[in-house]
């Protein structure tokens, strides 16, 4: 009888194994993933090596909004994660540091004193209009965006890889989890709004 016991407690081990190893499974594969950031393309806002979470739901749901850090396959073996500036029917151009969107200036809070050069950052450069990036187009054509890095001078995005498309974009991420004294929830929307 005891052995009998022992046998189902083992079963009962390895069928709750089993099931957490299946739903973490479909957590990752269809809701949620970790990723970490490489190299300094998003400086002063993610650091090399920072942790975070990528929300796959979201835009299953929802069109990604201008200032959102999101996560895409930007090759069959290589993730970005880069910043939405631009969205579909928009014309986008940056000069003298400056970012137009249909020709109105746009604010970009969340690159601080990088854009004034009073940072150990180098000052943004690069400036460009939509139609001189690949694919030479006139505004941003439906289900594609413009992405940029926030550390403009060390930045491999949409100036040299071309617009991206929604189904490029794995999710998005604003969750900064580790190394623990980074923990912090960006919001985008809040940037937009400043």
């Amino acid at each position: 009888m005891a052995k009998q016991k022992k046998k189902n407690d083992w079963l009962d081990w390895i069928k709750a194994l089993l099931i957490a190893l299946i739903l973490g499974l479909i957590v990752r594969t269809f809701f949620f993933a970790p990723i970490v950031v490489d190299g300094p393309s998003m400086l002063p806002t993610l650091q090399d090596r920072d942790q975070m979470i990528v929300n796959k739901i979201n835009y299953r749901f929802n069109d990604p909004k201008r200032f959102d850090i999101v996560v895409f396959h930007a090759s069959e073996k290589k993730d970005f994660i880069k910043r939405v500036i631009g969205l579909p029917g928009e014309h986008v151009k940056v000069t003298d540091n400056v970012l137009y969107i249909n020709g109105e200036k746009v604010d970009e809070p969340f690159l601080g004193d990088v854009k004034t050069g009073d940072s150990i950052f180098q000052p943004i450069g690069n400036d460009f209009e939509l139609e001189e990036l690949p694919g030479n187009y006139d505004v941003i054509p439906e289900g594609y965006y413009l992405v940029l890095g926030d550390n403009r001078n060390n930045s491999t995005d949409s100036r040299t890889i071309g617009l991206i498309s929604k189904d490029q974009i794995v999710g998005k991420t604003n969750l900064i989890y580790w190394p623990y004294k980074r923990w912090q929830v960006l919001d985008a929307q809040k940037a937009a709004n400043e």
